[in-house]
């Protein structure tokens, strides 16, 4: 169900330039067993604010591959979103349920203090709000917290919602009306956001079908939401409207795309498209309307953003469902043009930060 893009260049210096990040910091401690990476894309708009997962990556080289793609979405997401925010990401690896420790959070707390708030960390795959309370005894620069501390919580029912804006804005477009109620939908991945889909998805009325990594997981979500739970390999076969990926990135590939039976692609997982120059055109000739990644996911940021400028949930809430309107403006922009919706939103997030690059180069 999972797979990670590898960029072309295989040099550690190839792969940083490809996608013209400012800086990647990789963080090693002998005593907690901490390995990390922090990819730092770019901070013309301000601080880099992304957050941090823990996964068992196969490789080093594929950790890296992981949060330079995820800190360049970063980037697009907190531009189109119109928010005053840098993009950045960071990765440690390791087996979550295994080796996560306070130490060792906290440790890596400390290289997050060391960048002086060029990069400000939050949850991601694999961490909760706990996680950040550990980090926060270490450095200032960690958003998310706990509202009993002042912070903003859990950004995944955030993120949640903006998904679902998202995908409404995309049915929209395909079948002529956005309600989803009686619309096949396949989840592919129930963690946090993806649960917090479901909600929402179930009230409306969807049929749901769904796998996930963790099959107990994918069974228990199954039996709380009414849904039908499949396999891993299993979910790109479903005939469905709806297919939404909500695990890791990559999942739209070679591989899979002659295998989808969908009319939308519209989840919340990140970099969803494993090559968007290739797959990206390729779903407009199928006449699959796809809802850009990074657009329709960023309720996650805008909420934790709020944290940072000390605005409200309910704030974060009425920008987020802003994604409808702003998914409908991609899609006819790309349409118009003659491109695909990733290409455009794309094209729109660097407009911004170049008009606002003549301001100010760096954060």
């Amino acid at each position: 169900m999972v797979e990670i893009q590898t960029l072309a260049d295989t040099s550690v210096f190839g792969q940083i330039a490809e996608h013209q990040h400012e800086q990647v910091v990789f963080c090693h401690d002998h005593e907690t067993g901490l390995r990390a990476i922090i990819g730092i894309h770019n901070t013309v708009l301000g601080p880099a604010l992304g957050g941090t997962r823990m996964w068992h990556y196969a490789s080093d080289m594929e950790a890296l591959n992981d949060v330079l793609r995820l800190s360049r979405g970063m980037t697009y997401k907190a531009a189109i979103s119109g928010l005053n925010l840098g993009g950045g990401k960071a990765v440690i690896i390791g087996d979550a349920k295994t080796q996560k420790t306070e130490a060792l959070l906290r440790k890596f707390g400390r290289f997050v203090k060391n960048l002086n708030g060029k990069y400000i960390t939050a949850e991601d795959v694999n961490m909760t709000t706990k996680d950040m309370e550990y980090i926060r005894m270490e450095t200032k620069h960690v958003a998310g917290l706990p509202e009993s501390m002042g912070g903003s919580g859990d950004p995944s029912p955030v993120t949640a919602y903006g998904t679902y804006m998202g995908m409404k804005a995309a049915a929209k477009k395909a079948f002529g009306s956005e309600s989803l109620t009686g619309k096949r939908i396949a989840v592919q991945g129930v963690g946090h956001v993806g649960t917090y889909l479901l909600e929402y998805l179930q009230k409306e009325g969807a049929r749901l079908v769904l796998t996930d990594y963790y099959e107990d997981r994918a069974l228990e979500a199954a039996a709380r939401f009414g849904a039908v739970a499949v396999g891993l390999e299993e979910i790109y076969d479903q005939d469905v409207d709806i297919y939404s990926p909500c695990a890791l990135g990559a999942t739209i590939n070679d591989d899979t795309i002659d295998r989808l039976k969908c009319r939308v692609i519209a989840g919340c997982a990140n970099n969803q498209l494993k090559n968007e120059d290739v797959h990206g055109p390729e779903l407009v000739q199928r006449g699959i309307i796809y809802a850009p990644d990074f657009l329709i996911n960023a309720g996650g940021l805008i909420n934790v953003y709020s944290e940072v400028v000390g605005s409200s949930r309910q704030a974060a809430l009425t920008q987020t469902e802003k994604i409808f309107d702003f998914t409908t403006q991609v899609l006819e922009k790309a349409e118009q043009e003659g491109s695909h919706p990733q290409k455009a939103a794309i094209r729109q997030a660097e407009e911004r930060i170049a008009s606002l690059g003549k301001v100010k180069s760096t954060y």
